[in-house]
């Protein structure tokens, strides 16, 4: 039996914080082969034979309430960034300079349209009827899909469809949308964890992905960049940019309502999470608000930070 890559194993993938930091990966040891055989063929296959389960939900997002309406507020939004995700990654497999670009860039377009799907799934067995699914993500797509999604749309859009720059758009998902969602993403499965393991585990399933996309991203760049030294000046602006962006639109906002939400179902459910640590020393019914978004915005970036020194982007920090 071939060896499943650690990014691949489910009992021994590392989180996204050391993963998206640490792992080098390139696409050509991640192609169609690698996904069909690893991805497919393993990952996907034990959550598919049942080898890989979690508990079904708590009474906590089972029963109305702030945090019921936390977890669908998350979860309609992450079903909104991973559609456009999927439609955006279709402008780098076109433009894909090589065989293995193409064949990597491919199957993380269709890893993207599966958390899509994925996290609608999962509203589904928490008992949102499917009508009112599609209303909550038209809601969200109304608020805070309008006010952050839909710049960063049409940002990475302005790189992939107007510049038609692969590299250029390698770099804005790299850094701009996965560097920065990704840890939000880590924050997630650990606070979903005992509250509701079923979350938690397409949390976890998104994560090796993740995992799996930033260091390919990540290493695209670099070997770019190791060929082509004079490029290094417009990907920096280009970062600068992006940075910019990110740092003008209510991103903060739309957490800080999430995890108040979220604080409210702890004062009713708290009880549920005994000792439970969202990170080593500190329990999860003990932490604030504001604690869980600053975590979260410092993990984002000694991410981005550990990758943009990995891509020869140092200038950019």
């Amino acid at each position: 039996m071939t060896e499943i890559p650690v990014e691949a194993d489910w009992d021994n993938a590392p989180g996204v914080l050391e993963g998206a930091r640490e792992l080098e990966l390139t696409p050509a040891m991640c192609n169609l082969p690698y996904w069909f055989e690893h991805v497919a063929g393993s990952m996907l296959r034990r959550l598919s034979d049942g080898t890989v389960t979690a508990a079904g939900p708590t009474q906590a997002v089972l029963r109305p309430g702030p945090m019921r309406e936390a977890l669908i507020d998350e979860f309609t939004f992450r079903t909104l960034a991973e559609d456009k995700a999927t439609r955006a990654l279709s402008f780098l497999v076109f433009h894909a300079p090589d065989r293995d670009c193409l064949e990597f860039y491919a199957t993380q377009l269709v890893d993207e349209a599966r958390h899509a799907r994925a996290f609608r799934d999962h509203l589904l067995l928490v008992g949102v009827p499917d009508e009112e699914i599609s209303a909550a993500v038209a809601r969200t797509a109304a608020s805070s899909g309008a006010a952050v999604l839909d710049p960063l749309e049409e940002f990475g859009l302005g790189v992939l469809r107007d510049r038609q720059d692969f590299y250029g758009g390698v770099l804005v998902l790299t850094v701009l949308v996965e560097g920065i969602l990704a840890p939000a993403a880590e924050l997630s499965e650990r606070k979903w964890k005992v509250l509701d393991p079923s979350a938690a585990l397409v949390e976890r399933g998104a994560n090796m992905d993740e995992i799996r996309h930033l260091a390919v991203g990540s290493a695209v760049v670099r070997q770019y960049l190791t060929q082509h030294p004079q490029a290094r000046a417009g990907l920096v602006e280009l970062v600068r940019e992006g940075r910019r962006l990110w740092e003008e639109l209510p991103m903060q906002e739309v957490l800080y309502r999430r995890e108040s939400l979220f604080q409210e179902g702890l004062a009713e459910h708290g009880h549920l999470l005994g000792d439970y640590e969202i990170w080593p020393g500190r329990r999860l019914v003990d932490s604030g608000i504001e604690e869980r978004m600053e975590a979260a915005e410092r993990w984002s970036r000694e991410t981005q930070d550990a990758r943009l020194k990995y891509m020869l982007l140092d200038e950019a920090l």
